[in-house]
């Protein structure tokens, strides 16, 4: 039986490696104002497989099927908020450039303060001392 199982999997395994990629991932649509509002929405959403870039530059399969949702629902009429709320609500905060300011956020938007004022203090004690 294990046998069966393994060898149904290995038959079936290149065929799921092909797969088309999802219809709107590399096509615009046909309203440029709306291509323009998507576009700029795929900008400010992370790539959930390469990390660092955005799911409008990212050549990952996933980040095609993220362009082509986005473009589906922008095209279905919901706006770009809306778009964005849903991607966060299914995947996290994380999948957004601009994560919003809560409770597990604090930090990374209290870091770059803190950061700087710890130097000047810093600096403020070196510059003393020498004179």
């Amino acid at each position: 039986m294990k046998a069966a199982f393994f060898l149904l999997l290995a038959l079936a395994s290149p065929t799921l490696a092909d797969m088309p990629k999802a219809a709107l991932a590399d096509t615009q649509l046909a309203d440029p104002k709306l291509e323009a509002e998507a576009s700029a929405l795929m900008h400010r959403l992370r790539c959930l497989v390469c990390q660092g870039q955005s799911i409008a530059d990212s050549d990952a399969d996933m980040a095609g099927d993220m362009r082509a949702l986005v473009r589906e629902k922008i095209q279905a009429g919901e706006t770009p908020d809306e778009v964005r709320a849903w991607l966060i609500q299914r995947y996290g905060n994380w999948v957004s450039f601009d994560p919003p300011l809560d409770r597990s956020t604090w930090p990374l938007w209290a870091a770059p303060a803190l950061l700087l004022l710890a130097g000047i203090w810093l600096a403020r004690g070196r510059f003393r001392r020498r004179r």
